[in-house]
């Protein structure tokens, strides 16, 4: 996929660099998720891949460079890093206990969120079934649970 069509849909408050070799925009391959920006972003994009981490967690630095690959080869996705130490609100709202943490957002909802370092080959397996997801049924799933825990 080259830059067409990808900096319109960037979402307000992701920096966009030019793509110098089309003479186009082309999205940051990761955006830096704060509390100021956490909710816009999530608002503004179909699918968000957060990945809260910490610079003194091992597992954490390994994983990094397989999320910034995966981000290189999917710009129609946001990938965001919460870095833990400075947002340890936002990390705290999300009870986050462990890092790193990956959560996936589709359609603003929360579909996949799991402890650990990903291997790339299990970060590209998860991509694609979200992409498949079909949303109505997840909606549909979601309001079913959310009555049920009323009722209880």
């Amino acid at each position: 996929m080259g830059c067409d069509g990808i900096a319109g849909n960037t979402p307000e408050g992701i920096k966009v660099l030019p793509c110098e070799d089309l003479g186009e925009e082309w999205a940051m391959a990761t955006v830096e998720l704060t509390e100021q920006n956490f909710e816009g972003i999530v608002n503004e994009s179909a699918t968000v891949l957060v990945d809260f981490w910490a610079s003194w967690c091992g597992p954490c630095r390994a994983f990094a460079p397989i999320f910034e690959a995966a981000s290189e080869q999917h710009p129609e996705i946001v990938f965001g890093k919460v870095d833990t130490e400075a947002e340890f609100e936002l990390a705290g709202s999300f009870g986050i206990r462990s890092i790193p943490t990956l959560m996936v957002y589709r359609d603003q909802i929360i579909v996949f969120s799991q402890p650990g370092a990903v291997p790339a080959e299990a970060l590209e397996s998860l991509i694609t079934q979200v992409a498949e997801l079909d949303m109505d049924e997840v909606r549909r799933l979601a309001g079913q649970q959310k009555s049920e825990l009323s009722q209880s």
